[in-house]
């Protein structure tokens, strides 16, 4: 393709989006709320294959002391695990009427002995156990909302398609005719077909710029408020702009040139 042909078919484009602004915005807004549900769909299986590796990652030991320990005992105890670089994070729990206990977080499962060991010894604990059985729980239903996930996410893409696909077809239906007059004065299918192939690229990265806009608005907001205060690490909002927005725009512009390459095939008269 010639620039001087390329420049023309832009210019068409820029016009063509501009004379029917009304069906240009509505398309546009379809593609973002579409790309948003794309969006949020997959940040939220991001998030879950996360918290598998966090969960799956996640050893803690419980080390419950004498109810008649000695205030020696108890500092000597707390110095000790403070001194271990393997325990990552360790908190005390005194709630009557149960046993005062250090909860304590390891790096990974293979300091565990290891912890057990440096403490099991010390004067005043009572006894020492491994919580693992609800991180086997939450790691197995974790595993099946991924697994459904990755069935559901391209259902959702074909989906998405299809309502883009619709929302052209309503835009370029109006101009059938003009189509048709293209025709009659000796225009190739092509000439026809690219100002609507870049009207397409155009909708299609406007589109996906604003579902990123509108996605990192909202996550972020979700992130600061909610997931950030948990002990399980999740995708940063910064992701999306890092990452996801690429991404976005290129299925937003695959999407809506596909989709106006076969609407516009349908009143191409052979």
């Amino acid at each position: 393709m010639r620039i001087s042909n390329l420049n023309l078919f832009l210019k068409d484009a820029l016009k063509n989006l501009r004379r029917n602004s009304t069906s240009s915005i509505s398309s546009i807004t379809t593609v973002m709320s579409t790309l948003f549900v794309l969006g949020i769909f997959l940040l939220f299986i991001l998030n879950v294959k996360m918290g598998i590796i966090g969960i799956e990652t996640q050893s803690e030991i419980k080390a419950t002391l004498k109810h008649d320990i000695k205030i020696t005992d108890q500092q000597n105890i707390y110095n000790k695990i403070k001194g271990e670089d393997s325990v990552t994070f360790f908190t005390f729990h005194n709630e009557p009427p149960l046993s005062p206990a250090y909860m304590i977080k390891v790096n990974a499962p293979n300091d565990i002995p290891k912890i057990i060991s440096q403490i099991k010894g010390l004067q005043g604990i009572n006894k020492i156990n491994v919580v693992q059985n609800v991180q086997r729980n939450v790691s197995s239903m974790a595993s099946k909302i991924q697994f459904i996930g990755v069935i559901l996410f391209p259902i959702i893409l074909v989906a998405s398609f299809f309502l883009i696909k619709n929302t052209i077809k309503l835009a370029i239906y109006p101009r059938r005719n003009e189509i048709s007059l293209m025709q009659s004065v000796g225009a190739t299918d092509w000439f026809i077909r690219w100002p609507f192939i870049f009207e397409g690229m155009i909708i299609g990265v406007l589109g996906a710029v604003s579902s990123v806009i509108a996605i990192y608005l909202f996550y972020s907001f979700i992130y600061r408020y909610f997931l950030v205060a948990t002990l399980i690490s999740f995708m940063h909002p910064s992701f999306i702009f890092t990452t996801m927005s690429w991404i976005f725009i290129l299925i937003g512009i695959t999407l809506d040139t596909i989709g106006s390459l076969l609407v516009v095939k349908k009143y191409l008269v052979a």
